[in-house]
């Protein structure tokens, strides 16, 4: 755990502003969901709360089987980062911060296949942008709520994904969606 120096008291309602500096950094926008945890030391953690989290072990299996049928490298991510690797990238991807331009994509409900080479690719992760491209992008979406993506992938921007990749990100990200209903 890292300090940052800033203290902050409770108010009467019982709230606490968490100082803009530190939303801007966990990127923590209005309305994001936090969960709380405590410890035995007395330590309150606030964690971003992500349901597709729920859904870890099922999205790695459908990725996998994807990847599997499709011979493509698959991603599932939720709004923060990813949490389903198949088929390629596992160490490098898992668990690291999806970019902005993948987030921005995931909020405004966008999809996307990189249909030939005048198409700009979306990198994958924030930090490393250069490393894997998405090139097939389909939003999951849950009673009404972008809650992550279904990712195709690779590490060359002119690999050229056809309908194909496409529908299958598309069924795989309805699917996931509809579990999360369920």
């Amino acid at each position: 755990m890292k300090a940052t120096g800033i203290v902050r008291r409770v108010d009467e309602l019982g709230r606490l502003v968490i100082p803009k500096e530190i939303r801007r950094t966990m990127r923590l926008a209005e309305g994001t969901p936090l969960e709380i945890f405590t410890d035995r030391e007395g330590q309150i953690i606030l964690k971003k709360y992500s349901p597709m989290m729920e859904l870890g072990s099922f999205a790695k299996q459908y990725a996998e089987s994807v990847a599997q049928t499709m011979n493509q490298k698959v991603a599932v991510s939720d709004r923060d980062q990813i949490i389903a690797v198949a088929g390629g990238g596992k160490r490098e991807l898992l668990g690291k911060t999806i970019s902005r331009q993948l987030e921005e994509m995931i909020i405004n409900r966008e999809n996307s296949i990189q249909a030939g080479l005048d198409k700009k690719t979306i990198p994958l992760i924030s930090g490393d942008e250069d490393s894997y491209s998405a090139q097939a992008i389909y939003p999951i979406c849950c009673e009404g709520d972008c809650i992550g993506a279904v990712i195709l992938y690779s590490r060359e921007n002119q690999t050229h994904f056809s309908e194909t990749e496409y529908k299958a990100a598309a069924c795989a990200a309805s699917f996931l969606g509809k579990q999360m209903e369920g």
